[in-house]
């Protein structure tokens, strides 16, 4: 390990990249259109969806927790699923339970200050270049789920109990994530940056996903959660490929 640092070696997520932000959006799109497909399109309902993504998404974590490096595939596979469940936590407590968009979204906002707050009293870090140790990683896991589950509910709280639209919502959150770029670029905190534009991006692929998918006379592109799965699917294949190859060719070198 000439070129790669233990702590670098040993990390288990990716560096924060263009790439790295391209595929999180997607992937956050993926989750919304995803549940939506299996649940109504493909027929499953929601229950049998849940459970059967649940099942899934345990068997990426252990998967995940168990390699000692960052693993691009096995990584991206996790988040992808973590975005589907959290996409569906959502739906359930809406859906299914009757619970206040207002109340979800509080509710997870809260979780995700304790989840935050128990990590850095921990590890006296929230910065994600050193997850390198069970407990950690196991931290970053929790924090991924709450942000897709707050992301899912505060994007539906805006673009439907607020009654701002896909459009707008896609167009409002993009533009948030902008200015947190802006701050960062201005010499912000990167930690705090990274874990708002992170929250951010999950309202935001929920509402591009919405936009695309949902019919006309809704308010949406009429594309189809099924195609919209299935096209963003692709690119997120092919750009975890290209970090596959990439981490490869880097360990190559060392040896």
């Amino acid at each position: 390990m000439n070129a790669l640092s233990r702590a670098d070696w040993l990390n288990k997520v990716p560096e924060v990249t263009l790439a790295f932000w391209v595929i999180k959006i997607m992937s956050t799109t993926v989750g919304e259109t995803g549940a939506d497909f299996l649940a109504v399109d493909a027929g499953l309902g929601i229950g049998w969806t849940s459970a059967g993504m649940a099942l899934l998404l345990g068997i990426a974590l252990l998967w995940q927790m168990r390699g000692k490096a960052y693993t691009p595939w096995i990584y991206w596979l996790t988040v992808v699923l973590v975005s589907v469940v959290g996409t569906l936590i959502t739906d359930i407590l809406t859906d299914v339970l009757d619970v206040s968009l207002y109340t979800s979204t509080a509710v997870f906002s809260v979780l995700l200050v304790i989840n935050f707050f128990a990590w850095f009293r921990v590890e006296r870090s929230l910065s994600i270049r050193e997850v390198n140790t069970p407990r950690r990683e196991l931290f970053y896991w929790t924090t991924v789920l709450c942000t897709f589950a707050l992301g899912t509910a505060a994007g539906d709280l805006a673009t439907e109990a607020l009654g701002m639209g896909f459009t707008w919502g896609a167009v409002v959150f993009g533009a948030l994530i902008a200015a947190t770029f802006m701050a960062w670029r201005m010499g912000g905190n990167v930690v705090l940056t990274f874990w708002i534009a992170y929250i951010l991006t999950r309202p935001f692929g929920a509402s591009f996903g919405d936009l695309l998918t949902q019919a006309k006379t809704y308010g949406g592109l009429g594309m189809g959660a099924a195609w919209t799965s299935a096209i963003f699917l692709c690119v997120i294949v092919m750009l975890v490929a290209v970090a596959q190859l990439s981490l490869g060719n880097r360990q190559l070198a060392t040896k």
